[in-house]
Formats: structure tokens, C-alpha cells, sequence
């Protein structure tokens, strides 16, 4: 297999100036977004929410979607199709290339990691800890997110709205600085770590059959991002009773945590709406593009709004007072099992999380991070807290629990496809 040379349009630029561009690599001015054009639309000075709750969106589309491709896409009754790029269309074997580099863990400049390492399967992709551990043993500020659904995400991890393709958020884990997780700092030599690997000779030719030069860094990162679409849970509980009228799963208590959840004594849906319960989607055929953020009032450190550093939410992106705290509503899909919860892992169970909203945002009395969350200036105007029976409270979370599909927690489909009898 030829390896390297012609990068194609990610390595127009330096990998390094992108993920600067994207705050996610030592970047002498972190804050200053204004002057990178991502598209039509410049996000550096859009205001991701009003001024109340941060439930504005972005009207103007930045993504060209790919024309109809002929992939066979597993999409549930009751989804929309997902989105493309147009420079990467999906294909089955674009997939299948994706989910072996996904797995490998030459894909970590010491080989001790993966994607996977961070995003597992049975945990919906994620890794169950509050604070994800990058291939050096560095803590990164963060948990990992979950990848269901993730081809329907308006814009990538908790709070960059410059980030917005699959295909340039593969360099970030590869190659960033602020954390280190995979920690490669040369694109050539993820590039000359294909060449090991017998079977992907055949893996990248069947996927980029018209390119001469094959195991480039564009190639793993159209392909990361092709798999990654395809990663769409949609046969939960909830979603069997609600496309067939009934699931032994779905009862009761769990149809009355739904009546709750979209009530507005819990206020849920607006946050955790639609097919996916979260917001911040687009996807094919969607006639407007918006990728909000919100502050759910989880610290107030200076009785200001403030957050801990670094964990400041869109603010770390645009440098704007009105942005701290505000991180986009993943989810709730498999949410059963993708605990610790928040963006920093900071609540431990659901009910803990109910706790939070019914108090209209979390009080820390003591310690560094004292603060009444519900009385943030910047705390979303939608987190008004409620009081709620324990019933009520049991619905909910009964609803909730009926989120997770375990087809999607097991599927072959998604699975690693390395043995020790065939690395």
C-alpha cells in the first residue's frame, strides 16, 4: 500500500492551525475566534442564546450536505435521515474501514489507546468516568460524550461551535494539545502506521477506490467520521411503544414519566426535545441550521455565573461574558448508562440529576466551587426548578430508563473487529 504524500482538502492547512482555530491546541489567543471564517458564517461573533436562556440558535447553514447517496442506512420509523457531507459520502466500505481504525490502537502514538479507550460500546460510548484518561495518563477536563447519534449533532463536543464535521473533530483527539489524548504530533506517522496492518491494503482501496495514494490522514478522518454516522440508536423501549402502540418494557409508570418529562412543570423538552431529546441536532432535509447552549446554573463561583476553570463552556470558545457556563443538551438516549452526568462528570445518578433541576440549579455550600446555582445572572431562564411528588420523581427516571436500546449497546455492526488471532 502506498502510504502518504497527497493529503487532500484536511492538510490544506496545518493540522496544528485548525486545531487552534478550534481551541483544542496551545493557542496564544484562545479567545480571538473573530477573523476565521467557518463557512458562510462566522461564529466568532454570533450569540449562541439570548440573553435570558440561551435558547437561540444559528439560522444560517454551514454544512453542505451530500445529494443523496446510496447507502443502506439503518434509520428507525420515526428519525430523519441523517446528514453527509458532500465530500464524504457514505459508503459500506468507507464503514467498515471507520470501525477498524475506531478499534486500533495504533491510532495512539504509544499504542496503549483507541477511540474505543474513551467510547465504549456497551456504555453507549462512553467510558463511565467522570473525567476521561488520555493515552499519556493525563485527566482531561472533561468526560467523554456519548456517540449515539452523534452523525446528528448541529456542532461536536460540549461546547465548540466552531466545530462542526466529524471529519476535522478526528484530528482533535489525534493530535491536540489542550488535552492530550491520543497524543500524535506527526501526520506522517499515523500515516505510515497503516502500512502494518495487513488487511488495510484492502480496506483502503475498497473505501477510496479512486485515489492513487492510499492511508492518508484525510482518508482515516473521512472514514472515522463515516462510522461514527453510523452509530444511530433508535429501538429502545420508548421507541417500540411509541411506533407500535406497546412494549412489555413501556408501562404505566413509564408512559406517565413521559407526560411529565414534556410537561412544563418539568420543562424538560425544551432542552431534550425531538427524535434524539437533545436540541442541538440537525440533520437531512432540516430547513434551518441552530446549535444552541445553555447554562444550567451547576456552579455560580462569584455569584456572577461563573465556572471553574477550565470548564467555562462556550466562553473558552468566544471569549464572551454572556457564553460562560453554556454547554449544548446531549442526548438522552442510553442515559441509563452513561453516568457520571454533566459535562464534568460532577453528578453521579439520575436522581441526582433530578435533585439539580427541581432546585432550579445545584448549591455547592462549601469548598472552591461554592455557589448558589439557582441564582446564576446567566443560569438558562427555563431551569426554574419544581417540586415534585416521589412519584412523579419515580415516572420520570422510569422514562428515562426506558431510553436505553440494548440492540445498539450490542450490535455486531459496531463491535471491534481486531482479535489476537487476526491484529
Amino acid at each position: 500500500m502506498s502510504v502518504g504524500g497527497r493529503r487532500g482538502r484536511l492538510l490544506s492547512v496545518s493540522v496544528f492551525s485548525l486545531l487552534a482555530a478550534l481551541g483544542c491546541a496551545d493557542d496564544p489567543k484562545p479567545h480571538d475566534h473573530s477573523t476565521h471564517d467557518h463557512g458562510d458564517h462566522d461564529h466568532g461573533d454570533h450569540d449562541h442564546g439570548s440573553g435570558e436562556g440561551g435558547s437561540d440558535g444559528d439560522a444560517t447553514n454551514p454544512l453542505d450536505a451530500a445529494e443523496g447517496t446510496s447507502y443502506p442506512w439503518r434509520v428507525p420509523a420515526n428519525f430523519p435521515a441523517p446528514w453527509e457531507p458532500k465530500d464524504n459520502p457514505t459508503t459500506a466500505a468507507k464503514v467498515e474501514l471507520g470501525r477498524h481504525l475506531f478499534y486500533d490502537v495504533r491510532l495512539s502514538e504509544n499504542r496503549t489507546q483507541s477511540c474505543a479507550s474513551c467510547h465504549e460500546q456497551a456504555l453507549a460510548f462512553t467510558d463511565g468516568k467522570a473525567a476521561s484518561v488520555g493515552s499519556t495518563g493525563e485527566a482531561h477536563p472533561r468526560s467523554a460524550m456519548t456517540l449515539a447519534n452523534v452523525g446528528y449533532a448541529a456542532s461536536l463536543t460540549w461546547a465548540n461551535p466552531l466545530l462542526l464535521r466529524l471529519e476535522d473533530q478526528a484530528l482533535v483527539p489525534l493530535f491536540g494539545e489542550r488535552p492530550i489524548e491520543l497524543g500524535h504530533t506527526a501526520p506522517e506517522d499515523v500515516e505510515a502506521r497503516m502500512s502494518e496492518a495487513e488487511r488495510y491494503t484492502d480496506l483502503f482501496a475498497a473505501a477510496f477506490p479512486e485515489s492513487e495514494t492510499l492511508g492518508t490522514l484525510e482518508q482515516i478522518a473521512f472514514a472515522l467520521a463515516a462510522f461514527q454516522r453510523t452509530l444511530i440508536s433508535g429501538n429502545s423501549a420508548f421507541d417500540r411503544w411509541q411506533t407500535t402502540g406497546a412494549d412489555p418494557k413501556f408501562g404505566a409508570l413509564e408512559e406517565k414519566g413521559y407526560e411529565l418529562f414534556n410537561s412544563e412543570k418539568f420543562e424538560c423538552f425544551h432542552c431534550h426535545s425531538g427524535f434524539n431529546f437533545s436540541d442541538h441536532v440537525y440533520y437531512t432535509g432540516k430547513p434551518f441550521y441552530e446549535a444552541p447552549f445553555h447554562n444550567t446554573g451547576l456552579y455560580n463561583l462569584d455569584g456572577e455565573g461563573a465556572y471553574p476553570e477550565p470548564n467555562t463552556g462556550v466562553f473558552d470558545v468566544t471569549g464572551k461574558a454572556l457564553h460562560m457556563g453554556r454547554f449544548k443538551a446531549p442526548t438522552l438516549r442510553n442515559v441509563e448508562v452513561t453516568a457520571p452526568y454533566m459535562h464534568d462528570g460532577s453528578i453521579a445518578t439520575l436522581e441526582e440529576v433530578l435533585d439539580h433541576y427541581a432546585a432550579g440549579g445545584r448549591t455547592i455550600p462549601s469548598g472552591p466551587y461554592q455557589g448558589v446555582g439557582s441564582a446564576s445572572p446567566l443560569k438558562d431562564s427555563l431551569v426554574v426548578g419544581f417540586d415534585a411528588t416521589s412519584e412523579e420523581r419515580d415516572a420520570v427516571l422510569a422514562f428515562l430508563r426506558s431510553l436505553t436500546d440494548e440492540d445498539f449497546l450490542a450490535d455486531p455492526a459496531f463491535s471491534d473487529p481486531w482479535t489476537k488471532e487476526n491484529p
